[in-house]
């Protein structure tokens, strides 16, 4: 917890030539440099991250959705806010080695995911894919994951292009709230919807309309 914040500068005591800028300070990206969390090697049980997350609870590992073959869960080191991956259950590296279940739940997730962050956040847009292998930029190559970053106009300034600094507004345990909220209104607008039509066609003014009618 932050204490005694305020809007002046803080004088830190120590050396150095004093000059015009101030420093935002982001130790949680040191830990990603330092590899921590990275498994030790190729295997489920090096380690692995994606197949440890599904064993925690949908808070502590920041779930967003479990499906049966695959689930959506928060990048620990977002690019953007509410930077989600689909990953599936099944430790696999290779995009082509997923069962045709496991292709068409990471497809269906990934449009659910995008539906879910368009009405929780407004996103402009997406970045979607997934790197294959470490050559390609995969920071966990042995278990395939596919990226979901959301993204609007602006989003891109000085700080990551020069400063190589992510600024995000909001903590991960409150973006994982978002878009399983907007998720859950959506489902519930629907079942109303569904209730209604149904209502509509049982009622007894429309059974009494129908019975009417010459077949």
């Amino acid at each position: 917890m932050l204490h005694h914040m305020t809007s002046e500068p803080e004088q830190q005591i120590g050396v150095g030539t004093q000059d015009a800028f101030q420093r935002l300070w982001t130790p949680h990206r040191m830990a990603y440099i330092q590899g921590e969390n990275k498994p030790t090697g190729p295997g489920a049980d090096d380690g692995c991250p994606f197949c440890s997350i599904p064993a925690k609870s949908d808070e502590d590992g920041l779930v967003i959705k479990r499906g049966e073959q695959v689930y959506a869960v928060l990048n620990l080191y977002p690019y953007n806010g509410g930077h989600l991956m689909v990953v599936p259950y099944r430790h696999v590296a290779d995009y082509t080695d997923l069962t045709v279940a496991e292709t068409a739940e990471l497809g269906e997730l990934t449009k659910q995911a995008m539906t879910a962050l368009r009405a929780a956040s407004g996103a402009h847009g997406f970045n979607i894919g997934m790197n294959q292998g470490s050559v390609a930029g995969a920071g966990i190559a042995a278990h395939l994951h596919q990226h979901i970053v959301p993204r609007w106009g602006g989003d891109t300034n000085f700080m990551p292009v020069v400063g190589h600094t992510r600024v995000l507004p909001q903590l991960l345990a409150d973006t994982r709230k978002t878009p399983r909220r907007s998720s859950r209104s959506s489902a519930t607008r629907r079942w109303r919807a569904r209730s209604a039509r149904a209502a509509s066609v049982t009622s007894p003014s429309a059974t009494a309309t129908s019975a009417s009618r010459p077949n």
